[in-house]
């Protein structure tokens, strides 16, 4: 209980926070009663550019946090520049053969903090300094890219155009501080990454039957650039973790398939017309047949149910706060059982216990 009175009283100074400026949201047509609501940072606006997978997955990481007590929001924008500098080296090195481009999944987040580390919102983030702090990232992309391209064209190393890059994200982003201050010490950003997300910290599921069970496997993906692996279990499974982790006050990160009609971000719920139950082969059906393709991605926050005790899944999305809910979604089970692609979760001892699940169903 001292739990989710903690997180109502974040999430009310969240939508204080971030719904300043703007118009009032929608009184909600559905109502719904909480069961679990855990911790999170202020609901943020990824603007325009495929970058959700960054925006929840660093959530994700917030959630958790937060839900021990550590205050922690992080910066976006320090992980798109990095990205954008990575991406622009590997396309002068390979002579202009790897597109630069703003998609991933939420794995390829923890990759990118592992490299390169993280920084606190308030040190890093356009939107405090700016008046107009929807920049497109798909634009900084082909910009990067047009930069990469003329180093590829007149045949110099990386380093050469890389002050022209520099300065380019510093006009769109902001300059680069080279060290995070945070309760009076210093770190670089590689350190303060360490010190909110360590190495083989979560734990990324998915569940499609064109592989085995219980493998990591390279999922095919069209955003999964870098190869990041997803562990491989029945979709069962899968839900129980989930179901597992917000119980238990953890983050986690989904990813799936936001283009059915069922899905309305004004309306603030995302469900399926006539579907209660959705079985395995429904969904590889769908994915197959590209009827669930890769969308979009959220964090996880909560849990719910509707007035006939269907139960629904709380989603911080990143597109505002102007819906009925103040930025968050309501989905339900049989949207999420059928439309997930993959979610991340907090590992601590998830993998053995699924293993273990495992083994007493043979």
């Amino acid at each position: 209980m001292t739990r989710i009175l903690l997180a109502l009283a974040i999430a009310i100074s969240s939508t204080l926070f971030t719904s300043c400026g703007r118009q009032q949201a929608d009184t909600p047509s559905r109502k719904f009663t909480i069961d679990v609501l855990n911790g999170y940072s202020p609901v943020k606006n990824q603007g325009r550019g495929g970058v959700c997978w960054i925006y929840a997955m660093l959530a994700t990481v917030e959630t958790e946090h937060i839900m021990r007590g550590d205050s922690v929001n992080l910066s976006p924008d320090y992980i798109v520049r990095q990205m954008l500098c990575e991406q622009y080296r590997r396309r002068v090195l390979t002579a202009g053969a790897e597109p630069i481009v703003e998609r991933g999944t939420a794995p390829e987040l923890l990759r990118l903090v592992a490299a390169y580390g993280a920084m606190p919102f308030d040190s890093y983030s356009r939107s405090r300094k700016s008046e107009n702090p929807m920049v497109d990232v798909g634009i900084l992309a082909r910009k990067t890219q047009s930069i990469a391209d003329r180093a590829v064209a007149s045949g110099v190393a990386p380093s050469r155009l890389m002050p022209l890059l520099d300065t380019m994200l510093d006009e769109s982003l902001g300059p680069l501080p080279p060290h995070v201050y945070m309760l009076g010490a210093e770190y670089t950003p590689e350190e303060f990454g360490r010190s909110v997300c360590r190495e083989e910290e979560y734990l990324v599921l998915t569940s499609f039957t064109h592989h085995p069970f219980g493998e990591d496997i390279d999922l095919e993906l069209p955003d999964n650039h870098r190869h990041n692996l997803f562990h491989n279990v029945p979709i069962d499974t899968l839900v129980a973790a989930v179901d597992r982790a917000v119980a238990g006050g953890h983050g986690v990160c989904w990813e799936g398939d936001i283009s059915e009609p069922g899905f309305s971000f004004s309306r603030g719920v995302a469900e399926l017309d006539g579907k209660a139950d959705v079985s395995q082969r429904q969904r590889q059906q769908q994915f197959e047949t590209r009827r669930t393709t890769d969308d979009h991605c959220m964090s996880i926050v909560g849990i719910a149910h509707d007035s006939s005790n269907r139960r629904y899944y709380i989603m911080k999305n990143s597109w505002g706060t102007s819906n009925p809910y103040h930025g968050l979604v309501y989905m339900s089970e049989a949207y999420l059982r059928l439309k997930t692609i993959a979610v991340v979760v907090a590992k601590e001892d998830e993998k053995e216990e699924m293993l273990a699940g495992q083994e007493k169903t043979k």
